[in-house]
Parts: C-alpha cells; structure tokens; sequence
C-alpha cells in the first residue's frame, strides 16, 4: 500500500515524489515513458529555478551536466535589442532536458521512491462520496489488456497538459485567446550563440534560441493559430528566414534532430485538484514559454503539491487541494499576471510595436521584465 501515488516524472513530478519520501511517506512514482527521453523544452532552468533545487540539494548533480546562462537578450519591433546580465553571482544554466529528467529522478529514487517507467495511467480512481467525486487511487493499463486499480490515500497528478486524472474531473480548459504552437529543434553551426538566452518577439510570434552544453542551440518558435505545420522543419525554418536578426546566423546551421511540435500551448487550471488528487506541473496549467519560467513553476509546484500532501497524511488540514490552490496563489500570482500580460501583448501587433517604441526609448522597462522572469533584479 502506496501512501501518495505520483503520476508523471518530469521535473514537478519527481520533485514532489522525492520531497514526500524525504518525509517519510510511501511514495509510487510512475510514468508512460522510459528514460532519458527527450522532450520538447527550452533546456533552460533560470536563477529562480536554480534556487530551488540548490535548497532542495539536488543542483549539485545537475550542474556538472550544464552550462552557465548569465543572462537574456531580447530582441523586439523597430530593432529594439536589450542585454540584461542577471547579476554578479547569479546565474541560470543550460541542459538537456533529458539529463535533467534523470538527475532529479535518480534523486527521488535515492530519497526512498519506487519508480515504475512504461506505465500508462488510464485515469483516477474514484467513488461518490457525499459531497461529489473523491479520488482514491489511479487505474493503470494491464499487460493483459485489463485495468488494474491501484488505491492510494492521495495522487499528485504531474502528467502533463492533457493529464489523463485531471481531464475527466474537468479540470482545465483551454483559452480561447490566444493560441499558439511551439516548434523546436536543435541545431549545429549557428553564429552569434553566446551564454545568454534569447528572445526575439515578433508580432504574433517569438523565437527562442538558447546553447545547449554541448554547443548546439536549442531553436524554438511559437507561432499563432492558423499556421500549416504539416512540415514543421519548415516552419521553423520559415520564421528564421523572415527575421532580420536571424536569417544571416543561420546560413551554415544545419538541424541536426527532427523538429517537435506542441500545442495548443496556454492550458489554464480551474482547480489546484480535487478531493484526493493535488495537480503539479504542466498538470496545475500550462504558461507560455515566452519568460523561461516554466520550470521554476514546475519544480516549485512539485514542492508545494507534495508539502500539502504531508501536512493531509498527518491530519493536519482537510480539503487539501483547496489549500494548495491558497498556497498556489500567494506562491505564482503575481508571475501568472505578468505572463497573461506577455501573452496578449505578443498576440496584438499595435501592442508590441508600441512596446517596442517604449523600450527603445527607457530599455531599463524591459531590462526590469527579464529580471523578474528570472527571478532577479535586472543587471547592466
């Protein structure tokens, strides 16, 4: 018997997992995939998120495998261009995705967790209590084709945007405004790729372009609805071509890995869970990838999912899922605020032309966005 049953184990996955066997609770981690795998990501954890896992006392691994970011350039309408250093002392780090899986997996393994790859969670296991559903465990698919129900106190479902234990409760929703899809790839031979991050916001569009530790640049573009991506090489070789700020540096680049594609991207959570099942990740709502925040709010996510989850073992609160949305809130308001406002400004053509104008004129507005997307005070 399984004290918490942890669905997915990706970053908000495997940190709650690791965090609950820390507090001695009986942890099942499982995941559909098998591992490393790769993943569609911006490789980047930025100084916020880096001070999590430093607290957690998991970076150390990590940090042998990465490369340093010190800060971010972003590039606008009307030839804005901004350099934003994070600071003396501060930094993010590249790495890939794939070796950051394994890094914080191997932890929760070490911190006492059973791991179980290759599983698929067909949904929640749930009865009728007197006030609505109640989850109590997860139902798995059978190497023999049958469900097997696998009961637990409480589930954390860290599995995604299109969870498979949150999408039958209701529990997200896509907005309607504005959509968007991510297509990424790696590439070798780009010019110009220096240890800061980029950010080239387009009207309707941005393209990220990030090093990797092994000197390659992950490459990834957001375009809007509406875009054919029935070739997304194509595509994304299409948005580089048509940005004057790119098309030269990537003259001799070669696209050394098929592209992904993801989306629609901005998924919205109604609810932090349910009665017995906490949300983590991607699972809790899905942010624009346009502020690098991504993995902070997953590794922090995880945290708090899994804190909750302690203090629901001991008896210490009821209803937690209503106390991690309260957590939630005070914890990511402000950074939920900031990335709407990001996203409708990038999806409004006369808005980014005017921002644009703006930080052509004070850039020391944008240099003040970057630092709070990365959690620090913006530098030189």
């Amino acid at each position: 018997m399984f004290d918490v049953i942890v669905a997915g184990a990706g970053p908000a996955g495997a940190v709650a997992a690791m965090v609950l066997a820390r507090g001695g609770t009986r942890v099942l981690l499982l995941d559909r995939a098998r591992f490393p795998r790769d993943k569609l990501c911006g490789d980047t954890l930025n100084p916020g998120t880096v001070a999590v896992l430093t607290r957690l006392g998991v970076f150390g691994a990590i940090e042998r495998q990465a490369a340093a970011v010190e800060g971010m350039i972003v590039t606008g309408e009307h030839g804005v261009t901004v350099r934003c250093a994070y600071g003396v002392g501060v930094r993010g780090y590249a790495l890939l995705r794939r070796d950051l899986d394994v890094a914080l997996i191997a932890a929760a393994v070490e911190a006492g967790v059973r791991m179980e790859e290759g599983v698929v969670v067909r949904g929640p296991l749930v009865d009728q209590g007197a006030d609505g559903p109640v989850v109590r465990g997860v139902i798995l698919a059978g190497a023999d084709g049958k469900d097997v129900r696998v009961p637990a106190p409480l589930v954390i479902a860290a599995d995604g945007r299109r969870s498979s234990l949150e999408l039958p409760l209701g529990l997200t929703r896509h907005p309607e405004r504005p959509r968007r899809w991510a297509v990424g790839a790696y590439f070798d031979g780009v010019t110009g790729v220096t240890s800061f991050g980029e950010m080239h916001v387009r009207r309707g569009r941005y393209v990220g372009v990030a090093r990797v530790p092994s000197g390659a640049a992950n490459v990834c573009a957001v375009v809007p609805r509406g875009t054919d991506l029935a070739d997304p090489a194509a595509v994304l070789r299409r948005q580089i071509d048509r940005d004057a700020h790119l098309r030269e540096r990537f003259t001799a680049a070669t696209m050394i890995a098929p592209p992904v594609v993801l989306g629609p991207l901005a998924i919205d959570a109604v609810a932090a869970g349910a009665p017995g099942l906490l949300l983590a990740g991607d699972a809790a709502g899905f942010i624009d990838p346009m502020t690098g925040d991504g993995l902070r709010f997953a590794v922090r996510g995880g945290e708090l999912a899994a804190e909750i989850a302690l203090a629901a073992l001991g008896e210490h609160l009821s209803v937690p899922h209503l106390h991690l949305a309260r957590r939630r809130r005070r914890e990511f308001s402000s950074k939920w605020r900031f990335n709407r406002s990001l996203r409708h400004l990038v999806d409004t053509g006369a808005t980014v032309e005017l921002a644009g104008l703006a930080a052509a004129i004070a850039p020391w507005i944008l240099r003040r966005a970057i630092g709070f997307a990365g959690d620090v005070k913006a530098g030189g």
